[in-house]
């Protein structure tokens, strides 16, 4: 009996078949019921005899072993009380509406006040590197940096300068192609440029430049090399509004240069040059009225000194650029051409506000040469002489201006040998001592009695004018400490004043004195050290 029902039993398993939705099938009747109660991706198991149909579930997929840990763990931890408080129903909350991140408070900025703090930033220290960085902020932030309007004021220099030439040749061509996007969409309202140790891709870069930049006014050309009479004048037909170059310490050749003056001298209005053997073709076409509203000319000598001395016809620059108001020649050695008996006077520069002959060493300007230039300046503010050991204070009284506010007149390493006037620094004081702000007398040789009566005239002045002093420098003079006392006393605005190498002083004192502060600890230690009245 026993044996014949184990015997129906082993038959009925043998009859059981296993179905799961991942093994292989064909498709027959059997398929409804599979579709209606298994449907893919279930997990059910379905055991199916002659005479019955199971549905069983299947096993759940795999948790990682350190996660069924972390339950078990979890589980053991939690108190009776809290579980009691889980046994409890509780009411599902209310499906609340995902919340974005708040992006802060500069993605709710305005864009039009955007610019404007942008523009602020831009104007004091430029739009690199700030604009760069403020463009990876947000996408608001993006979009105020990307405004051509910011990008008015550019300098571009090879990452690479200083290498080797060909690492030089591939940093410039890889800058270059970095231009060749952001000229026609950042740099399209560019009004100041600036080239700095181009060597061999400055066409291409002043191509893109005459394309691009219709509103250039300002190029700078420093330490660039290859720039060709096409590249300048293709620039100047391109860019009407180009009105000042500069080309100091680059190897352009004078061709170029006249080629682009002749193209846009009428409205040329500054240039800068280094001088060289070519100076004197450019020169050449200033003096031929190639440039009438010039206002800014300054020539001076390159890394390697030219010891060839430049001669400036005075009167034909004055009758070739009527419109000067800054001369600039530093550091050369120029001769102005002979005057002449017969020769009539210039008409001088009218409009001239600042003279710059500053020069290292001893050159020829003299009382002469120095009232064929300023005969016709009644409004010069700037007079540089440093260097200038020819000129004698009598030569600067006789000059036209009256509101002079900075004289130099300082002898750097060239006082030693060459025979100074000791008098006549009252001549300077006394005509301006009104209006100057700042008074350079260093390596002068002025006694100190000459000084003395020099210095006074601040403090005679009345109405309080000499409060317009605010810089001195008496460096290697023979000032002596009542002197400095004095001055120092009658200009509460004095913010410098040098007393290196006076020799008249006590040690201790003889320095730069910056800031009122330092100003009035001398006046302290001066007075101190000054001998009480009998």
């Amino acid at each position: 009996m026993a044996s014949g029902a184990a015997g129906r039993a082993r038959r009925a398993r043998r009859r059981v078949r296993v179905v799961h939705p991942a093994a292989a099938r064909t498709r027959s009747a059997e398929d409804w019921w599979w579709d209606r109660l298994a449907p893919s991706g279930s997990g059910y198991h379905l055991l199916q005899s002659d005479s019955m149909l199971l549905v069983l579930p299947g096993p759940r997929p795999a948790r990682p072993r350190a996660h069924r840990r972390a339950v078990r763990r979890a589980q053991r931890l939690r108190s009776p009380g809290s579980r009691a408080a889980e046994a409890k129903p509780r009411t599902a909350p209310a499906p609340t509406a995902l919340q974005e991140p708040d992006p802060g408070w500069g993605y709710r900025v305005p864009l039009e006040i955007l610019l404007q703090i942008f523009g602020l930033l831009v104007a004091a220290d430029g739009p690199i590197p700030f604009l760069g960085r403020a463009a990876r902020v947000c996408r608001l932030w993006n979009e105020a940096a990307s405004q051509p309007a910011l990008w008015h004021t550019l300098t571009l220099s090879p990452p690479l300068a200083g290498r080797p030439a060909k690492s030089g040749a591939k940093a410039e061509k890889k800058l270059l192609s970095s231009l060749e996007w952001l000229m026609p969409n950042r740099f399209s309202q560019l009004q100041r440029l600036t080239l700095i140790h181009w060597k061999s891709q400055v066409h291409p870069v002043l191509k893109l430049v005459s394309e691009s930049c219709p509103r250039l006014t300002f190029l700078k050309l420093s330490d660039c090399h290859g720039v060709t009479p096409d590249a300048l004048i293709m620039l100047a037909k391109a860019c009407p509004q180009l009105h000042s170059l500069d080309i100091q310490h680059s190897m352009v050749e004078s061709t170029a240069v006249v080629s682009f003056l002749e193209e846009a001298g009428p409205r040329m209005q500054k240039l800068w040059l280094t001088y060289n053997s070519q100076t004197t073709a450019i020169l050449g076409a200033l003096l031929g009225s190639c440039c009438p509203q010039l206002q800014v000319l300054e020539v001076s000598t390159g890394l390697n000194h030219n010891i060839t001395p430049l001669q400036l016809p005075v009167e034909a620059l004055q009758k070739g650029c009527p419109q000067l108001q800054v001369l600039r020649l530093l550091n050369l050695m120029w001769l102005p051409k002979p005057s002449g008996r017969a020769m009539t006077p210039g008409p001088g520069f009218p409009s001239l506000e600042e003279l710059c002959l500053a020069s290292s060493t001893c050159n020829f300007v003299s009382n002469e040469v120095l009232g064929r230039l300023l005969h016709g300046s009644p409004h010069l503010r700037l007079l540089d002489l440093r260097g200038c050991a020819r000129i004698t204070p009598a030569g600067l009284h006789d000059l036209p201006c009256q509101e002079l506010e900075q004289l130099h007149l300082g002898l750097y390493g060239m006082s030693d040998r060459l025979t100074l006037a000791k008098e006549g620094s009252p001549l300077l004081t006394q005509k301006w001592c009104h209006s100057l702000r700042e008074l350079d007398l260093s390596g002068q040789g002025f006694s100190e009695k000459d000084l003395e009566q020099a210095l006074a005239a601040f403090s005679g002045t009345p109405g309080g004018s000499h409060l317009a002093l605010c810089s001195l420098n008496l460096r290697g003079t023979r000032v002596t400490p009542g002197t400095v006392s004095s001055v120092i006393s009658s200009c509460p605005g004095l913010q410098y004043l040098n007393l290196e190498s006076c020799r008249c002083l006590p040690r201790g004192l003889k320095r730069a004195y910056r800031g009122p502060e330092e100003v009035q600890w001398c006046l302290e230690q001066l007075l101190t050290s000054l001998p009480s009245p009998s």
